[in-house]
């Protein structure tokens, strides 16, 4: 009877005695009340009644998310979120569990004081552009307090900056106004370009029409030269040379009013062969008449002058 009582004394003491840490864990252990050591992962053994295990502290990473409003430089409020990550640092596990009463609402009040020392530096444009920024330096700034207490800060992420829905507004309107701003400087430039190219075409056109005038006349004036050489060769006067020359020019220039979209009617003779002698006769005349006229306009005459128009 004695022996089982022993047996089941000692089984009691081994039971109260030995102990086992989980993994990313450690127990603080207090001696008659004071601090005795800290232990990690894995069996150890304690002296029943005067050890015992004052904290089990969580060594793996948790987040606190932190959401507070503040202004910016320009006078803007916004809503900023950030998300840190801290974690108990093995080597002062003891100084993490002696020296905070609540880590999480401490750790709070340094992200929120970092926060809205950090943001009202920056206008609103500038918060959003260098937001990486600003959380690297809310990071620098809370880890440097929480290492006092035994903690260590892994990360800090501002993973929302929000100004009002009345910002938000104004600041598509601007963007909307600057993309249409550009739309139409783009829209002018081309519009530039397209009247540019088309003037150029113009002038080309000009010069091209220009050419084509002056070398068809070249080669009338070098026809009617040839005509007049081939009809004085054959022993016909000057006079009449020329008169034929004018009669055929007459006669294409009617032709070519036959043939032109805005034609009018003309009534000439239609008798044969006199109507074009009669026809012939008149244009001649008239040519010489014209040739006479600007050639003399007056004549002397018993003192007078005569007018021959």
């Amino acid at each position: 009877m004695f022996v089982l009582l022993l047996l089941a004394l000692i089984v009691i003491i081994l039971f109260l005695s030995l102990y086992i840490v989980p993994q990313q864990n450690a127990y603080v252990i207090e001696r008659l009340g004071k601090f005795h050591s800290v232990t990690t992962a894995g069996l150890h053994l304690k002296i029943p009644v005067i050890d015992h295990i004052a904290q089990k502290m969580n060594l793996r990473v948790s987040q606190l998310d932190v959401k507070l409003e503040t202004k910016t430089l320009d006078n803007v409020f916004v809503t900023v979120v950030a998300s840190t990550q801290f974690r108990v640092d093995p080597r002062n596990v003891a100084t993490a569990y002696y020296e905070l009463q609540n880590p999480a609402a401490q750790l709070r009040s340094y992200m929120e004081d970092a926060l809205r020392s950090a943001i009202p530096m920056l206008s609103l444009d500038d918060a959003f552009a260098r937001k990486d920024d600003v959380a690297l330096d809310v990071q620098r700034t809370v880890g440097n307090e929480m290492q006092r207490f035994g903690f260590t800060v892994v990360k800090t992420l501002i993973t929302a900056l929000d100004p009002s829905d009345q910002v938000k507004q104004a600041m598509d309107s601007i963007n909307a106004a600057q993309r249409e701003k550009e739309a139409t400087r783009q829209r002018a430039e081309a519009q530039r370009i397209a009247i540019e190219t088309q003037a150029q075409a113009d002038a080309e056109k000009v010069r091209l029409q220009g050419e084509g005038q002056a070398n068809y006349r070249r080669e009338i004036a070098n026809g009617i030269v040839d005509q007049i050489k081939s009809l004085h060769a054959v022993g016909m006067d000057i006079g009449e040379v020329n008169q034929i020359v004018m009669f055929n020019q007459y006669l294409d220039v009617m032709r070519s009013l036959s043939e032109s979209d805005n034609s009018k009617t003309v009534v000439l003779p239609a008798s044969t062969p006199a109507g074009f002698q009669n026809l012939y006769s008149e244009v001649t005349n008239a040519l010489l008449t014209g040739d006479a006229v600007h050639a003399s306009p007056y004549e002397s005459g018993n003192g007078k002058g005569v007018n021959r128009i």
